[in-house]
């Protein structure tokens, strides 16, 4: 079984039974996690213009035609 690092010092994690901070070495490094989340620090990729070129524009319907109302 390997070692498990915590995702923001690097240190060693104890195992769940033996750690209230799993999956992070201490309750310091999870507060700085959950602060990084609520700060916005962490976020998704954005989808590439050349991804999006299929996608119907916002104001557009599939269902609705010319005509109908």
């Amino acid at each position: 079984m390997s070692t498990l690092t915590c995702p923001i010092c690097q240190k060693p994690v104890p195992p769940r039974g033996e750690n209230a901070a799993f999956p992070f070495c201490s309750k310091r490094c999870r507060a700085v996690d959950l602060g990084r989340w609520l700060g916005e620090e962490y976020r998704v990729p954005d989808r590439q213009a050349d991804e999006q070129e299929d996608e119907l524009p916002a104001d557009s319907h599939p269902a609705r035609q010319h005509g109908d109302a």
